[in-house]
């Protein structure tokens, strides 16, 4: 199991897009995703458990939003530091 960091791809010094990688098994694949609020997209593996989130729209996500999903599944929340290289606030 690994533990959860943030992958940010950017385009022209902006962030074009970003995947939240949540603590799994190494095998572990999306069987799924579910669609979120503020463009957050869940992938689930085939038990069912969340294994990553897509961040379609790095500037309009929030650090409130993500949270939120986070909860959503009993996982522990992110602190400013964690989304820093998205530049977003609350």
């Amino acid at each position: 199991m690994h533990d959860r960091y943030l992958e940010v791809t950017y385009r022209h010094g902006k962030p074009l897009a970003a995947y939240l990688y949540l603590p799994r098994n190494e095998n572990a694949k999306s069987a799924r995703a579910v669609q979120e609020q503020n463009g957050l997209l869940v992938d689930l593996g085939e038990d069912g458990r969340p294994i990553g989130i897509e961040i379609l729209s790095p500037c309009e996500a929030s650090l409130r939003s993500i949270n939120e999903v986070l909860a959503k599944y009993a996982l522990p929340s992110l602190d400013h530091g964690e989304v820093a290289p998205l530049a977003i606030v609350g």
